[in-house]
């Protein structure tokens, strides 16, 4: 049946309107690789955004190190997340107002420090100028070789298994088991990386046993159980991790 001319205008609007809510989403992030001078750990960065406009700083970095990010800007309202490797939007870090972060990484790869305005006043269309200071130091904790302790075919993990879990209690509360891999470090060291299905992945830093550094922006409490370290963050999430599986042997 043909549209009435009322019809046909509010169908028209209907149109228009989802029209401009396509063009209303905020552009992607625009992203910029961090350089370290010759013998330099650190690089300092100047910056200007306006309204939307997103920044990923992509800093290389390995399992072991400590990242510190210091913004200094001129519009309060200005703030930065930390991102690990793998992640288009799940931070580790998001700032609370606090001009500064330092942590410890666990796994080997490209950290993103991730520079806006907070909504409101992007939706303002407010401008900022910044200062940006990335830091990168300490030791990496170098994987081992496949001749010191073979690895699966076709990857860099040394071993792969799965472990009990809670991997998104938000959704499901009910253990299961999720599919892990490790890749074992020098120092008897490792990272264990968890599968949490369509939520990604969780990194785990393990050293002389206990859990150093994570990728999640929660901190989690570790216990023992048997031979298994148990991890569990205060969202629920909850990893069972035995011995055998993160010294191999």
């Amino acid at each position: 049946m043909p549209l009435t001319r009322p019809s046909c205008v509010l169908a028209l609007l209907g149109v228009v309107f989802a029209a401009s809510i396509v063009t209303a989403q905020p552009p992607p992030p625009r992203t910029e690789r961090v350089a370290f001078a010759a013998g330099a750990s650190s690089a300092a960065i100047k910056g200007q955004l306006k309204g939307d406009d997103t920044i990923d700083y992509l800093v290389k970095a390995a399992a072991g190190q400590t990242i510190t990010v210091t913004l200094a800007p001129t519009n309060k309202m200005t703030s930065f997340n930390v991102l690990p490797p793998g992640s288009a939007d799940v931070a580790m870090y998001v700032a609370d107002g606090t001009p500064s972060y330092k942590g410890r990484l666990p796994a080997d790869g490209d950290y993103k420090v991730r520079v806006y305005l907070i909504r409101a006043a992007a939706r303002r269309g407010a401008a900022t100028s910044y200062a940006l200071t990335i830091g990168v130091t300490g030791a990496p904790l170098a994987p081992l070789s496949g001749a010191v302790d073979a690895k699966v075919a076709g990857t860099q993990a040394h071993a792969t298994a799965s472990t009990p879990c809670v991997p998104m209690p938000y959704v499901d509360t009910k253990p299961t088991t999720c599919e892990a891999a490790v890749i074992r470090r020098a120092g008897s060291a490792a990272t264990v990386i968890v599968s949490l299905g369509t939520a990604g992945k969780r990194h785990l830093l393990f050293e002389k046993g206990a859990v150093t550094a994570t990728d999640a922006a929660e901190v989690p409490t570790t216990t023992r159980k048997g031979d298994l370290t148990v991890v569990t963050f205060p969202s629920g999430e909850r990893h069972e991790i035995p011995d055998a599986f993160v010294l191999g042997g």
